[in-house]
C-alpha cells in the first residue's frame, strides 16, 4: 500500500507546472512604488549602502517579458534595461541590456544583474535582481544619491521590444537612507492643521497667498516631529509648495489672507523656514533625537503659511483648504532643531540667458557673522537633512563646504534634479559646520526652449537658486544668500551701466551666443557677492566674498559583475546565485534532471510523505 502511495504522491508532485524560478523567503525590500498610472507595474527595492548593491523586484501584470533599468530625463536612448521573463514551457530568459536608441534594445557585453528569482503566475510576472550601484560596463547607468530616472517597460509575449504605451520613466529618490518604520512614533501624538480655508484662488498663473496662524498652544515645551502637506483632491497640481515660517514674538502681524509680495509688505513679515514642502514631496519625520521645539518663551507662538499655486490653465473658481499637517509630542527630543535657508538671493539680479545648454548660478553664505547675530555663543551646526529648490529650468544643485580657504565637502547635491520630485532628504552622517565656514550653493540650470532672459524672482517662469539645511541645535540665523556684483558682470559683457538697476536691465541688450553665455557664466563667478544673513527678528546684515572653485566629486570604484545571462536552455545559468533557502535552477526543466529523493529533500517535502505514510500503516 506504501509504495503505490508513495509512487502516487511523487508524480503528483512531478506534474505540477513550475513555472519559472520560484522565489523562496527572502529578505523583505523596505522601499515600493507604483511606476505608473493603472498601477500594473509595481517596484519594491532595498540597498546595501555599505556594499555598494541594490536589489530590485518588479512586479507587472503581463504574462510577457519585463524590463527595469534607469535612464535620463530627456531620452530613453542610452538608458540601461534588464531583461526578463518566463517562457511558455516554463524555462527562464534574463539578461543586462540598454537601448542604443528609444526603440532598440541590444545586449550588453557585460553582464552586471544577478538574478535572484522569476516566477509568472496567472496574474503577474515577477522578476527580483541584484546590481551594483556602479558596474564597469558603459552601458550601465550608475545608482547615486541624485534623483533616478527608473526605467520600466514590458510587453505581451516573450519577445523583448519597446511599445512606448508600455514604457514608464519615474523619478525616484533610490538611496533614502532613513525608512519612516525605522522612527519611533509617539504614544501621545498630538496632530495639528496650519491651513488656509476656503481660499478662492486667482485666475493667474502665479499666486503667493499668505496668512498668519498660531502655533499649537501647549502648557510646557513639545516637540514637533513630524509633517506631511495636506493638499485638497484636484487641487494637487496647482499647489506648487508650502512653507511654513516662524515669527518672532514681538511681530505685529496681520489678519487675513492676502498675497505675500503685494502691495502689503507685512504678508511678507517672518522668514525663518521651519516646515517647507514642494511639489512631488511626501511626509517627513525628523530623527529621533531632534524636534521643532514649541511651548517655551523663546519659541515662535506665530506663524506665517505660504502657498504657491500655479494656475497655468487659468482655472476659474478653485477654492483650496490646503496647508501642512504636523505631529507633535511631550515626549522631549535631546535637540532643537532649524532650517538655514542658502543660495542665491531672490531677485532680478540672478539672472539665466536664454537657450543655454548649461548656466550656472552661485550663491554664497559667509558664516563668520553669525555669533554676532545670533547675541549669543553658537555651537556647531549639525546638520541631517536637506531640501533643494529650483523652477522649471533647473537641473543640478549643490551645496559645497569651506573651511579656512579649503574645499572640505559636498553637503548635498542632485546632479539630476526633478522639477517635480522635490522632497526633505536625509543625509548618510551628520555634517558639522563649525564658526567661519563657508558655505557655496551651485545651480545648473537649462533654457534651450527659452528665447528671452530668465530673472530671479517667486513665480514659477522665474528661478530660484535655494537650499535649505535641516538642522540642530537651532539659533537666531534664518538665512544666508548671496548674489553676484551685477555692474562688474554688466562690464565684462561689453556694457556701460554705473548702478544696479542698469547693469539688470543692460543684460536684455547682450545678444546671447554660446560664447557670450559662457562669458556671463564666468563673470557672475568671478564677481565679488554679497551676502545677505537674516534672523528670525528680521535683523539684517550684509558681508561680502569670493566665489572659490568646487572640486568635482570622484565616481567611485566600479564593481566587476557578479551576474549572469539566463537564456530558456540553460540548465545552470552562469554567475547565478540563488537567495538562500532557494534551489538554483533555472526552469522546472532543470528540476525534472535532480533526483526524486533530492528534490523532494530540498523542498522539504521527503520527511512530509514518510510521516504522513508512517500515521497512515
Amino acid at each position: 500500500m506504501a509504495c503505490p502511495l508513495l509512487f502516487w504522491l511523487l508524480f503528483t508532485v512531478l506534474a505540477t507546472p513550475s513555472q519559472g524560478d520560484h522565489l523562496g523567503p527572502a529578505p523583505r525590500l523596505r522601499y515600493s512604488r507604483f511606476l505608473d498610472a493603472s498601477n500594473a507595474v509595481f517596484l519594491r527595492w532595498d540597498f546595501d549602502f555599505e556594499a555598494e548593491i541594490i536589489t530590485f523586484e518588479l512586479q507587472v501584470r503581463t504574462a510577457g517579458w519585463v524590463g527595469l533599468g534607469v535612464t535620463n530625463h530627456y531620452s530613453r536612448a542610452g538608458g540601461d534595461l534588464v531583461v526578463g521573463g518566463v517562457s511558455p514551457d516554463g524555462n527562464v530568459y534574463f539578461s543586462d541590456q540598454h537601448l542604443v536608441d528609444e526603440d532598440t534594445l541590444e545586449e550588453d557585453g557585460s553582464q552586471d544583474a544577478e538574478l535572484q528569482g522569476l516566477t509568472e503566475d496567472a496574474v503577474y510576472t515577477t522578476m527580483r535582481f541584484s546590481r551594483p550601484f556602479r558596474s564597469c560596463d558603459p552601458h550601465d547607468q550608475d545608482i547615486t544619491s541624485d534623483t533616478v530616472r527608473v526605467l520600466a517597460a514590458y510587453g505581451l509575449d516573450d519577445t523583448p521590444k519597446i511599445d512606448r504605451e508600455r514604457t514608464f520613466v519615474k523619478s525616484i529618490f533610490l538611496l533614502q537612507i532613513v525608512h519612516p518604520d525605522d522612527l519611533d512614533a509617539p504614544e501621545d501624538t498630538i496632530i495639528h492643521d496650519l491651513e488656509i480655508t476656503d481660499f478662492l484662488i486667482p485666475e493667474d498663473d502665479t499666486t503667493y497667498a499668505c496668512t498668519f496662524l498660531p502655533l499649537p498652544i501647549v502648557s510646557k515645551k513639545h516637540h514637533i516631529y513630524k509633517f506631511e502637506p495636506k493638499l485638497v483632491q484636484h487641487n494637487e497640481t496647482i499647489v506648487h509648495h508650502i512653507l511654513v515660517y516662524a515669527c518672532g514674538n514681538a511681530s505685529t502681524l496681520p489678519t487675513g489672507i492676502s498675497d505675500c509680495y503685494g502691495a502689503d509688505p507685512a504678508f511678507s513679515l517672518c522668514s525663518q523656514v521651519i516646515v517647507g514642502w514642494a511639489v512631488g514631496g511626501a511626509s517627513y519625520q525628523f530623527p529621533d533625537d531632534v524636534g521643532i521645539s514649541i511651548g517655551t518663551p523663546l519659541d515662535p507662538q506665530w506663524i506665517r503659511l505660504e502657498i504657491h499655486y500655479s494656475n497655468f490653465h487659468n482655472l476659474p473658481g478653485l477654492y483650496d483648504s490646503s496647508g501642512i499637517r504636523v505631529y507633535y509630542t511631550a515626549h522631549l527630543r535631546k535637540f532643537d532643531m532649524g532650517i538655514l535657508q542658502l543660495g542665491v538671493f531672490t531677485f532680478p539680479i540672478h539672472f539665466i540667458p536664454p537657450s543655454a545648454e548649461s548656466f550656472r548660478s552661485y550663491g554664497l553664505c559667509k558664516t563668520e557673522k553669525f555669533e554676532e547675530m545670533n547675541r549669543a555663543p553658537v555651537p556647531d551646526i549639525q546638520v541631517f537633512g536637506y531640501l533643494l529648490h529650483t523652477h522649471l529650468a533647473g537641473r543640478a544643485l549643490q551645496a559645497v563646504q569651506y573651511r579656512n580657504g579649503t574645499q572640505l565637502r559636498v553637503i548635498c547635491k542632485d546632479d539630476a534634479y526633478d522639477f517635480n520630485l522635490q522632497e526633505t532628504r536625509d543625509l548618510p552622517y551628520r555634517v558639522v559646520i563649525k564658526p567661519g565656514d563657508e558655505l557655496l550653493v551651485e545651480c545648473r540650470y537649462q533654457t534651450l526652449d527659452r528665447d528671452s532672459l530668465t530673472f530671479g524672482g517667486p513665480s514659477t517662469i522665474n528661478e530660484m537658486c535655494l537650499v535649505f539645511l535641516f538642522y540642530y541645535p537651532r539659533n537666531n540665523v534664518s538665512s544666508c544668500q548671496g548674489y553676484p556684483d551685477i555692474i562688474y558682470v554688466a562690464h565684462e559683457l561689453g556694457e556701460e551701466v554705473s548702478d544696479s538697476m542698469e547693469g539688470m536691465m543692460a543684460m536684455s541688450n547682450v545678444e546671447w551666443t554660446p560664447e557670450s553665455i559662457k562669458k556671463a557664466e564666468n563673470a557672475c563667478k568671478e564677481a565679488q557677492q554679497t551676502v545677505i544673513i537674516k534672523t528670525i527678528d528680521e535683523l539684517v546684515e550684509n558681508t561680502t566674498g569670493w566665489i572659490r572653485d568646487i572640486n568635482p566629486t570622484p565616481r567611485g570604484p566600479c564593481l566587476e559583475s557578479s551576474g549572469g545571462k539566463v537564456e530558456s536552455q540553460d540548465k545552470t545559468p552562469a554567475g547565478f546565485r540563488a537567495a538562500p533557502g532557494v534551489l538554483s535552477g533555472s526552469s522546472s526543466a532543470t528540476l525534472r534532471c535532480l533526483p526524486l529523493a533530492t528534490l523532494l529533500f530540498g523542498q522539504g517535502a521527503l520527511s512530509w510523505l514518510l510521516a504522513t505514510l508512517q500515521a497512515g500503516i
